[in-house]
């Protein structure tokens, strides 16, 4: 069973990585696009390029909780009426478990919780081996339009 409110497209994704002004977004800059959507998770990739690097050549932790706040927040808006509702991130926690330098990160979202106000979202990173890099959690606040 779906947790999608209307059914939704790789298409769809892409239009919304222009932003609402058509001028670009973080996701843009980053590299990060949504890959794949299944009926209960979501899927982002982003390239481990040096322009994401740290100072010590691996990806940036900051870098890490982009990608994961950005397929977490972009399920979050789709498991809700978009029409009445929005989400936004209201807290993200990271936790960092091996560095990566190259290849592609795949962040995959799946819904811990949907409720009427919050929803939460468990995010795992993984390496171009796929190895888990990186696992996030994120809680989005449903507003009210």
């Amino acid at each position: 069973m779906s947790i999608w409110f209307r059914p939704i497209t790789l298409e769809d994704c892409a239009k919304l990585d222009a932003g609402m002004g058509g001028k670009g977004t973080l996701m843009q800059t980053l590299g990060i696009r949504i890959t794949e959507i299944g009926d209960d998770y979501m899927v982002a990739s982003m390239p481990a390029s040096p322009a994401i690097h740290n100072p010590l050549g691996i990806v940036h932790g900051g870098a890490n909780v982009a990608l994961a706040e950005t397929v977490a927040s972009y399920a979050a808006n789709f498991a809700v009426d978009f029409e009445n509702y929005y989400c936004v991130g209201q807290e993200i926690n990271a936790n960092h478990l091996r560095a990566a330098r190259n290849g592609e990160l795949k962040a995959t979202a799946r819904a811990v919780h949907l409720g009427k106000r919050s929803s939460v979202w468990e995010v795992l990173i993984h390496n171009s081996a796929g190895e888990l890099t990186c696992i996030s959690r994120m809680t989005a606040a449903v507003v009210k339009r």
